[in-house]
C-alpha cells in the first residue's frame, strides 16, 4: 500500500512525503520525499487516538430508542435536574433492563464511533454489582474480540456500587467482583473502583485498600473514580491512596502495572503548596500514578449553586492537566468518561473535540498548548493506561504501522455544489485541535498488533 502527499509528524508542514506500509507484515516499508508534485492538497498523518476512561455499558441511554424486542427504551430516564445525585439513580434505574443484545448494540456503536475518530485503544470500564452481576463483562468481553483488529479494548471490571457499605449491598458486590476477577481473569487487565460512593470516610479508605489489594493479587492495574467534589471540608482520599500505594510496596509488587486516578475534581481546591507536597511524595516514592481529567463531566456536574443561589461564585471543577504536567511534572491526561447519559448527556466520542475544548477550558491558546492537549488524548492517554508500547509520536521505517491520515478537501462544497472557493487546509497539530477535522475526513491506517 503506497500513500503520497503526506505532511509526517516531526517533519514540517511544507514538504511532502510518500509512506510505503507492507501488506504482508503491516510494517513502514519506506518513507521518502514525495517526487511527483501533486495538484491536490497534502493530507496530514498524525497518531491515533486513546480513551483512558469510558464507560462501555451505559452510553447512548437518552438516544437509545427501542428497536427490538431485547433492546429496552431508557428516554423516560433523561434528567430532570440534571444532578450528580439523579443520575446515579437514574443510572441505577437503568442497569435493572439491561440485556446482553443491548448492552452488545449500544456498545458496538461506542466502540465503532471511537474507531470512526481515529481512536485505536480504549481504557473500557464494565460494571460488576448485585443487579448487572456478570453480564457487563461478558458483553464486553465479546465486543473487545469482535474489534480486536480496529482497536484494543482493556476491560476495567468496575466498582460503581459499594463493596464495604453493606446498607447497599457491599459484601454482596465485593463477592461478586472477586468472583468476576477469578472467573474472567484472561480477558480483564484493570481493577476499577469509586471509594467516594461508600460513605463516610472510614469505608472510603477500606474501599481504597480492597482494591488495591485485590489489583496486586491478580497482577492487574489499578484505576480509582476518586475525590469528585468541591467540598473544601471533605478529606481528600488522594492522600490515602498514596499511602496504601506506598506501604503496600506497589513499585516492586506490582511491577509494571499503573494506577489511574479519575475525577479528582477535590484537587482543583489545593494550594500551590499542597499540590507541590502531593507531587513530591509521588515522584520520592516513584509511584506510577497519572491523573485522567474529564472535562466534558465534571463541568456538567460540579461548581452547582445551592438552591435559589443565582449569583455569587460558582467556582468549575475539573483537573488542571497542563499544569499538572508542566508545573507540577505530574503523569495527565483527558478523557471522554460518558456519552449520552444522565452522568454526561452532552459531547461525543472524538477526542479531537474534547482537547479542542481543552483550549477553552484550560485556557491554552498556543501552538504549544494545542501540541500538549493532542498528546492528552494520544501518547499521554496511552502511557496513563500501561500502553508505553504503542506510543508513537513519529512515522519511522521498520515501525508497525498504525496512524490516522486527515484528508484536505480542495475547494468548499454547499449544498452539493462546488463553490471553487478554496478549502482551508489542516496541515499542524493545531489546525487538528482548534478546529477538528470531521470524520469523513479521517482514515486509520494499519492494524492494531499488541498482545496483553
Amino acid at each position: 500500500m503506497l500513500l503520497t502527499n503526506l505532511i509526517l509528524p516531526g517533519r514540517g508542514t511544507t514538504n511532502p512525503f510518500d509512506v510505503e506500509v507492507s501488506d504482508a507484515t503491516s510494517k513502514i516499508s519506506s518513507i521518502k520525499p514525495t517526487s511527483t508534485p501533486s495538484t491536490t492538497p497534502p493530507s496530514r498523518v498524525i497518531p491515533t487516538l486513546c480513551h483512558p476512561h469510558i464507560h462501555l455499558d451505559k452510553p447512548f441511554l437518552l438516544t437509545a430508542h427501542n428497536e427490538g424486542e431485547d433492546l429496552p427504551d431508557y428516554l423516560d430516564l433523561a434528567p430532570k435536574d440534571g444532578s450528580f445525585a439523579e443520575a446515579l439513580t437514574k443510572t441505577a434505574e437503568a442497569k435493572t433492563r439491561y440485556t446482553r443484545a443491548d448492552l452488545l448494540h449500544r456498545g458496538s456503536q461506542l466502540i465503532a464511533e471511537s474507531i470512526q475518530a481515529g481512536v485505536t485503544s480504549m481504557r473500557a470500564f464494565v460494571e460488576v454489582d448485585h443487579v448487572t452481576r456478570f453480564i457487563c463483562v461478558e458483553a464486553g468481553i465479546e465486543l473487545r474480540r469482535r474489534f480486536k483488529e480496529q482497536c484494543y479494548v482493556q476491560l476495567c471490571v468496575f466498582a460503581q456500587d459499594p463493596v464495604i457499605n453493606d446498607e447497599k449491598h457491599g459484601t454482596e458486590n465485593r463477592e461478586l467482583m472477586e468472583e468476576a476477577l477469578r472467573r474472567f481473569r484472561s480477558d480483564i487487565d484493570v481493577v476499577g473502583s469509586t471509594p467516594y460512593v461508600e460513605g463516610d470516610e472510614g469505608m472510603q479508605r477500606r474501599n481504597i485498600e480492597w482494591a488495591v489489594e485485590k489489583a496486586m493479587e491478580h497482577g492487574m492495574h489499578l484505576d480509582f473514580h476518586l475525590d469528585y467534589n468541591l467540598d473544601p471540608s471533605s478529606k481528600p482520599m488522594i492522600c490515602h491512596v498514596i499511602e496504601v500505594l506506598k506501604q503496600s510496596n506497589w513499585t516492586q509488587r506490582a511491577m509494571g502495572k499503573a494506577v489511574v486516578i479519575g475525577h479528582c475534581s477535590r484537587m482543583t481546591m489545593f494550594s500551590t503548596e499542597e499540590t507541590e507536597k502531593l507531587a513530591k511524595e509521588i515522584h520520592d516514592a516513584k509511584l506510577p500514578i497519572s491523573f485522567v481529567g474529564l472535562p466534558t463531566s465534571d463541568l456538567f456536574m460540579m461548581g452547582r449553586p445551592g438552591d435559589g443561589d443565582w449569583g455569587g461564585s460558582r467556582p468549575r471543577g475539573t483537573l488542571q492537566v497542563l499544569e499538572l504536567i508542566r508545573r507540577f511534572k505530574l503523569n495527565a491526561c483527558i478523557g471522554i468518561n460518558n456519552v449520552g447519559n444522565a452522568f454526561t448527556p452532552w459531547g461525543s466520542v472524538d477526542p479531537l473535540r474534547l482537547a479542542s475544548l481543552g483550549v477553552g477550558v484550560y485556557q491554552a491558546g498556543t501552538p504549544q498548548d494545542a501540541e500538549l492537549l493532542f498528546e492528552c488524548i494520544s501518547a499521554l492517554a496511552q502511557e496513563a493506561i500501561g500502553l508505553e508500547d504503542i506510543v508513537v509520536r513519529s512515522l519511522e521505517e521498520g515501525a508497525n504501522a498504525l496512524f490516522m491520515v486527515v484528508g484536505n478537501d480542495e475547494t468548499i462544497n454547499i449544498n452539493g455544489k462546488d463553490t471553487g472557493i478554496p478549502a482551508r487546509k489542516r496541515l499542524s497539530v493545531a489546525d487538528m485541535v482548534w478546529d477538528p477535522p470531521e470524520l469523513s475526513q479521517r482514515r486509520v491506517v494499519g492494524k492494531v498488533n499488541l498482545s496483553r
